[in-house]
């Protein structure tokens, strides 16, 4: 079973990288693979249990459903239900820690999913960096624009 663990430092106080990451439907308006998304039913997108539809630029859609949420932790975790890519029972968590020195943010991401065979390390790299490491760049870029 595959397993991506990637972290990062932000330079930025937690607080602010959690009030991005936070909204469970917000990943459109930052990731840059993703194009639109919304939360079906009209849940609000901090309840556990909501799903997020997103379509990402390549026309592809995927559904999440966040399956835990702390404010308290700063962190959350949600699973992929549909997806074009061959990821199976993908889990994923993210969870934020203050740096104390300078006010900054450690962003711990990571995922566990199985896949087909011979598919691993191809998917791995794909969640590694066109997810995660991606992901880290655009909030870095996010947060220095709304500064």
């Amino acid at each position: 079973m595959p397993h991506v663990v990637k972290s990062t430092i932000i330079d930025a106080p937690t607080t602010a990288v959690w009030d991005v990451l936070r909204d469970f439907n917000g990943h459109d308006r930052w990731h840059p693979a993703v194009a639109t998304s919304a939360i079906e039913r009209s849940q609000a997108s901090d309840k556990i249990g909501c799903i997020r539809r997103f379509r990402l630029k390549d026309g592809s859609e995927l559904r999440e459903q966040l399956l835990a949420l702390s404010d308290l932790e700063q962190s959350f975790s949600y699973c992929l239900l549909d997806t074009p890519i061959q990821l199976f029972n993908y889990v994923a968590h993210v969870r934020l820690l203050p740096v104390t020195d300078g006010d900054r943010t450690f962003w711990h991401w990571e995922s566990r999913f199985t896949t087909r065979p011979g598919q691993s390390e191809a998917l791995t790299r794909m969640v590694a960096e066109d997810i995660y490491q991606a992901g880290f760049e655009a909030i870095r870029s996010h947060l220095k624009q709304a500064a």
